[in-house]
């Protein structure tokens, strides 16, 4: 049976290791704060990524959580640049009824989707959709996950999802990206721009 855990990926270049800017780590001690018995692992290879993806598969956790460097086409571990072509064959095997969080400047849009989504069976990716800087994009998800968890820490339903990202979108005027799986659509799945509303006056 899945749990309703968070698995989190990270992967830094040297000068944020040397600044010490594991966003990844900040979550998981938030999240176990908070009860959950979240996974943590930390690498620097496309092919430690692979292996870790297998442990995903085999753990039953829901919630993948990638953290990384990236741009409108690509991520990036320490070491190597994947494309999105390439991390869709990496990660489809392995989100089917899942969700995946991607904490990665501008990863979050159309052809993440494409490669992603179709025939994946993924439910969901929600993630930055412009640049956001570290102490935004580490406070943005652990109060994400503090808040779904709360709502119920049992499941994280697409309603809930858009509703609490709206809530932090707001919250830290962050452009966010929710991409869902979507069988009345061709495409097989809809994308769904969340910013943040005006400020009250």
């Amino acid at each position: 049976m899945s749990q309703p855990e968070v698995f989190i990926i990270e992967s830094l270049d040297f000068e944020n290791e040397r600044e010490n800017l594991f966003e990844g780590q900040i979550i998981s001690q938030i999240l176990a704060m908070s009860g959950k018995n979240c996974k943590y692992y930390y690498i620097r290879t496309e092919r430690e990524l692979k292996t870790l993806l297998k442990q995903f598969s085999s753990s039953h956790y829901r919630y993948l959580h990638l953290s990384c460097h990236g741009n409108r086409g690509s991520i990036f571990t320490t070491l190597d640049p994947i494309s999105f072509t390439k991390l869709g064959k990496l990660l489809k095997p392995h989100l089917r009824n899942r969700r995946l969080f991607v904490s990665a400047c501008s990863a979050t849009n159309e052809a993440l989707a494409a490669a992603l989504m179709v025939d994946s069976k993924c439910y969901s990716i929600l993630g930055p959709e412009e640049k956001i800087d570290f102490s935004d994009a580490a406070v943005l998800w652990a109060s994400f996950y503090h808040v779904m968890f709360k709502a119920d820490s049992d499941a994280m339903k697409y309603k809930n999802i858009k509703a609490k990202a709206q809530e932090v979108s707001d919250m830290y005027r962050v452009k966010l990206k929710l991409i869902s799986h979507d069988k009345a659509r061709s495409k097989g799945y809809s994308i769904e721009s969340i910013g943040p509303r005006k400020e009250p006056i």
